[in-house]
């Protein structure tokens, strides 16, 4: 493992899952220990999605931006809002040039599928519908996200591509939650990894599923046909039980004829790139940037 994550690694609240408010509250107090990103470059706004219910989402507009990302939290569909994702999604802003569109959708298990992943959907739509009040060009959108909710990026475009929906230029998909069997190696093995364990994820699941069956859109891998998706960027993290699903979920994007960029991120571990202190955490937030910077360049 990375020495400079590693040492951060005692310092770890304990996160039950089991008790969504507790977790909450825990997540909310580490996102508030982040370093404060100077947004004085950019223009942020709180605004509300007409849906029902109505989606909050926060936009970050950076000088000169045209290109935009819906971006969606993660927090294993039970934790963050937009305040907790705000030094994440202010960083992307920054280091792409891209508006984001940060989406506070609802959470499990008060609201598990498909509230999230519609809130996610009423957000793109929305961003699409009203390109040109947000001085967004409507074909430079693509959908983004952290863990479940790099999830749910990836439901939404295969939901857009199902419904004929709004183009979307790029997925931006970082460790994200794909697979609710947990039956690939990594899944299996790392049941005692930094943060996030199998068990924890398998709570997280049960969590936003509720008594739902899993399908595609909730969990993306389920999906048996991955063509005519756009084109994407996965990162995963080495020691991460999400690791091998992304992976393969690359590959069959690959073998669909998607096109693709996978970075496999060595001494890793799921959110470690919060620690921004670290040399390999700056490395993995400036490429989220750069990746999105370049997906969406005319």
């Amino acid at each position: 493992m990375d020495p400079e994550l590693e040492a951060f690694i005692p310092f770890f609240p304990e996160l039950d899952l089991t008790d969504p408010v507790a977790a909450r509250a825990t997540a909310a107090a580490l996102s508030a220990s982040a370093p404060a990103l100077d947004i004085s470059g950019m223009e942020v706004e709180d605004r509300t999605v007409p849906a029902d219910p109505n989606v909050p989402v926060r936009i970050y507009r950076p000088r000169l931006a045209q290109g935009a990302v819906v971006w969606l939290h993660g927090g294993g569909w039970i934790m963050g809002d937009l305040d907790s994702e705000h030094p994440w999604a202010a960083r992307l802003a920054d280091g792409s040039g891209a508006v984001v569109i940060s989406v506070g959708y609802r959470l499990a298990p008060e609201n598990p599928f498909p509230a999230a992943l519609d809130d996610a959907y009423a957000a793109l739509t929305w961003v699409f519908e009203h390109a040109a009040d947000l001085g967004i060009d409507p074909d430079r959108i693509a959908v983004g996200g952290h863990s479940a909710g790099g999830g749910l990026a990836a439901g939404v475009a295969l939901r857009a591509r199902d419904e004929q929906g709004p183009p979307i230029r790029f997925q931006l998909l970082n460790q994200p939650a794909l697979d609710d069997r947990q039956t690939t190696w990594s899944a299996r093995h790392f049941t005692d990894t930094p943060w996030m364990t199998r068990d924890r994820i398998a709570v997280a699941w049960r969590h936003y599923l509720g008594s739902a069956p899993a399908s595609a859109y909730a969990a993306p891998a389920r999906a048996v046909d991955l063509s005519g998706l756009p084109p994407a960027y996965i990162a995963t993290a080495e020691f991460c039980p999400n690791r091998d699903e992304d992976i393969q979920y690359a590959l069959r994007l690959l073998q669909a004829g998607v096109s693709v960029e996978l970075h496999q991120w060595p001494g890793t571990f799921h959110g470690s790139q919060a620690i921004v202190s670290a040399e390999v955490s700056q490395r993995q937030i400036a490429e989220l940037g750069a990746v999105l910077r370049r997906a969406l360049a005319a």
